[in-house]
């Protein structure tokens, strides 16, 4: 077997990232005035009429909500463009060229990725701050949640940012499923507030999961068991991880 390379991972890494550092306004000053914005809208227009839920105000329930928003669209954004422009441009030929491993590929692609979309949920979660108090009861479990999560969608982002061979098809998965998904997801409302019927179709959203999770980890409550939320993300974790897998050992849209 081949050497793992940190050197090769690493530069990979740090080009990722200070991609992200000149585009600064773009990749961490839009994101955090966009959530900003929801919270001033649904913390202050819709918190005076729900006072609160599950025994925790309203403006501090959609705290984690809003956070995982975010970060599973920052994600995906993130590693998406992160690898479709070296494949638009060809550099990606270099890079598959070059004395890496395909694991040391993934790991600057991804890592950065993930990291860029943990620094955001950092300063979200110091913004909310100046806008609603909260607590954290389980800040260990709050980290857990939120790197496996930055983790395994920045892995389906550099799934995508391959798969798709336009810009078109780029913000198809992002803006049609992942935004809806997480809206739909418990975002701003417990699923205990919805009909019997429509709380069972909520709960075929893999986003439920992980926003109850990380909920869990702010005020310990959840729609559903904070376990289960750990199994559906580590599960899909896996999925990822084989389907990056399967891309290098193929080719698939990396060779012509």
């Amino acid at each position: 077997m081949k050497r793992f390379n940190l050197q090769s991972a690493k530069t990979l890494y740090l080009a990722e990232m200070a991609r992200s550092m000149r585009t600064v306004l773009q990749s961490i000053v839009s994101p955090v005035i966009s959530t900003s914005l929801y919270f001033v809208v649904f913390g202050a227009a819709i918190g005076t009429r729900i006072s609160e839920v599950n025994g925790v105000s309203y403006g501090a329930f959609i705290v984690p909500g809003l956070i995982m928003l975010m970060l599973l669209t920052q994600s995906v954004s993130n590693a998406s463009f992160g690898i479709f422009f070296p494949r638009f441009s060809g550099s990606i030929y270099e890079i598959l060229s070059a004395p890496m491993s395909y694991v040391e590929v993934m790991l600057g692609y991804v890592g950065a990725a993930a990291t860029k979309s943990l620094i955001l949920g950092a300063i979200v979660l110091v913004t909310a701050r100046l806008f609603v108090p909260y607590s954290i009861d389980h800040p260990l479990m709050m980290g857990v949640f939120l790197v496996l999560t930055a983790v395994t969608f920045s892995l389906l982002g550099f799934i995508i940012g391959i798969w798709a061979d336009g810009f078109e098809k780029l913000q198809l998965v992002p803006l049609l499923v992942i935004t809806p998904l997480t809206f739909l997801g418990g975002t701003f409302y417990s699923i205990d507030m919805l009909p019997s019927f429509w709380q069972a179709v909520t709960l075929a959203n893999p986003v439920v999961y992980l926003i109850s999770g990380f909920r869990w980890s702010f005020y310990g409550i959840s729609d559903v068991s904070p376990l289960v939320s750990l199994g559906v993300i580590l599960l899909f974790l896996v999925a990822a991880l084989a389907v990056v897998g399967w891309i290098f050992r193929s080719g698939y849209r990396l060779k012509p």
